[in-house]
């Protein structure tokens, strides 16, 4: 073999080597950023869940008195959180007002839920050690008898291992972070000497803290079942969506539906804490309904 042949040959084994080399630093610099893409498109696939959630428990599990069940509904499989309740396997169950949580890590089943709704509880089921609506009732707030409040006891079961509050992000029906946003609208104020718009509700709370108030508004949500009571969000055209006063939350043991315009009477709370994450700055509880 003349020596320019030889050349030749060396060099074209050269190149070839180097395209390897090359090609292979190339996918190796790739599969970190293709991984990450894949996790972000998984992380993506939220499921849009519509609450009150219904469908089949498909599989239950107990930890840190929760009770989480992954429920077969029309919208795709769900897990969701309530504090303990007794839940069989194939049993139909009905969630109330679910929160998201994200890569929420699960610290007594050692595991982390990629999405996973809180919710303050099952219609129709009692949370385990407590009679219908106790904690509401008792005003204790306890959970599964741990003795801690639903905010506590989130956390715990986080285990702290992500540094986040996972307790503040849990949303109530009514709590600062469920409000329902303004509707336009106007509702003549409630007759008589104790009547009051929306707005005057919140701006006298603690003036009114623990006296009987009237109240005729729209109701713009109905969540029932939850902790014993029906839930009403109102909105009467009063108020300011800035600072969150234009959404008032009454609780009943009657029903409506949204779009009903109602007068309620009840007692009002200034600054309530029921427990299980159910805060509010001004409440009227255990109202009488007329429409």
């Amino acid at each position: 073999m003349s020596v320019r042949k030889f050349c030749c040959v060396l060099g074209s084994f050269l190149c070839l080597a180097a395209f390897t080399a090359c090609d292979s630093q190339k996918k190796e610099a790739q599969a970190p950023a293709d991984s990450a893409t894949k996790g972000a498109a998984v992380e993506s696939q939220v499921p849009e869940v519509a609450f009150p959630l219904k469908g089949k428990a498909k599989e239950v599990l107990s930890g840190g008195g929760y009770t989480y069940i992954l429920v077969a509904a029309s919208a795709g499989d769900v897990w969701v959180a309530v504090p303990g309740v007794e839940v069989a396997v194939g049993e139909e169950v009905t969630v109330n007002e679910g929160q998201l949580m994200q890569n929420f890590p699960s610290r007594t089943l050692n595991r982390t839920f990629d999405v996973l709704y809180f919710a303050g509880g099952l219609e129709g089921k009692d949370v385990q050690g407590m009679p219908h609506g106790g904690a509401a009732e008792s005003g204790h707030g306890s959970v599964a008898g741990s003795g801690d409040s639903f905010s506590a006891a989130l956390d715990k079961e986080a285990g702290g291992a992500t540094g986040q509050d996972f307790a503040s992000d849990v949303a109530s029906p009514g709590s600062g972070k469920a409000v329902v946003p303004f509707v336009d609208l106007k509702v003549a104020k409630a007759g008589g000497d104790n009547g009051y718009t929306v707005s005057e509700l919140f701006a006298k709370a603690a003036e009114l803290n623990g006296k009987k108030v009237r109240l005729a508004g729209q109701v713009v949500k109905f969540s029932p079942g939850i902790m014993g009571k029906n839930w009403l969000h109102l909105q009467d055209g009063s108020g300011d969506p800035n600072a969150s006063t234009h959404d008032l939350v009454v609780t009943t043991s009657q029903e409506a539906a949204s779009g009903d315009v109602v007068t309620v009477e009840g007692v009002l709370a200034a600054d309530k804490d029921f427990g299980y994450g159910y805060k509010y700055n001004v409440i009227v509880e255990d109202v009488v309904v007329t429409k």
